[in-house]
């Protein structure tokens, strides 16, 4: 099947186009690289080097003519949003509204969405921890309420003219790959400070909880999302809490470090908790989480040590 994927050399993006191509698909990547990398292109794909607001995308889609589009690529740094959020918008609105234009014009018949998870959601009561998609999305930041609005406008495009969608909304994702210089990430911020030898900063207390998922099963996500029946916006994650101490302990530990976490004040809109039920997934896509914290933070810690 032929196979578009925005943000393919990114983080997320590059693992499932390896796991496309290992199954035989013909996978186009569109990537501006802004976060993005070449190292993590997989050479079977052919690559684009375009934004997803840039007209020319249209040129991708007349010459590669996908039936199904993984729409990964988007700007994430929650902070960036809540400081420009038109520019977050242009992108995370704007961009999505153009890939989705031209899915609807060359008959794509189905498209994948990366969603997310915590920022949709907010700081849910305790009592509505593990969150459920029935919970009512109310997004805090402008990076979520762009999310929140692709999802709108996939079930807009299917309801109106019969597009086929998915979105997945992910907890946070960790795994090789991920981009230690950006925000999107505190297992690979903690893995890029603790090896470098700097001062490894926990903002607030550290007791803040994150539901932390690894990249093959959400690659695992994608994939059974395309071949199964299900419309609609589905939790990808593991339904576990873990607080950021315990998280720096762990990774710690795979790096055999004594390294001790020096603490500053809680960043102002930062949530304290999130934890996401997966049972509809379950349900609907046949999905399930099934990589272990502790062997998922040791993987990731062993690809840190051989890139670093």
């Amino acid at each position: 099947m032929k196979i578009l994927v925005t943000g393919g050399a990114g983080f997320i993006g590059s693992h499932l186009v390896d796991r496309l191509i290992k199954q035989g698909h013909k996978v186009a990547v569109v990537d501006n690289l802004s976060t993005g990398s070449k190292k993590n292109l997989n050479p079977k794909a052919k690559f684009y080097r375009l934004s997803i607001t840039s007209n020319k995308i249209e040129e991708v889609f007349k010459k590669e003519n996908p039936k199904v589009v993984f729409h990964l690529a988007a700007q994430i740094d929650v902070r960036k949003s809540v400081a420009d959020p038109v520019w977050d918008s242009n992108i995370n609105i704007g961009g999505t509204l153009n890939i989705l234009e031209k899915c609807k014009e060359y008959k794509v018949k189905k498209v994948l969405f990366a969603s997310t998870g915590g920022a949709i959601y907010g700081d849910a009561p305790r009592k509505f921890i593990p969150t459920k998609e029935s919970y009512p999305a109310q997004p805090l930041s402008p990076y979520g309420i762009a999310k929140l609005t692709g999802e709108h406008y996939l079930e807009y495009y299917y309801e109106v003219f019969g597009m086929r969608y998915v979105a997945l909304r992910l907890s946070n994702v960790y795994g090789p790959r991920q981009n230690s210089k950006g925000e999107a990430g505190v297992v690979a911020i903690f893995n890029d400070m603790v090896m470098s030898g700097r001062k490894c900063f926990i903002y607030g207390t550290g007791r803040q909880t994150r539901d932390y998922l690894y990249v093959d099963d959400v690659v695992d996500a994608f994939v059974l999302a395309m071949t199964r029946s299900a419309i609609g916006s589905f939790n990808i994650s593991t339904g576990i809490e873990t607080t950021v101490n315990q998280i720096f302990k762990k990774i710690t530990k795979a790096l055999d470090s004594k390294a001790k976490p020096k603490y500053a004040p809680l960043r102002a809109g930062e949530q304290k908790r999130s934890c996401l039920s997966w049972s509809l997934a379950r349900k609907k896509l046949g999905w399930k989480p099934k990589t272990k914290l502790d062997q998922g933070i040791k993987e990731t810690c062993k690809w840190f040590l051989a890139n670093n």
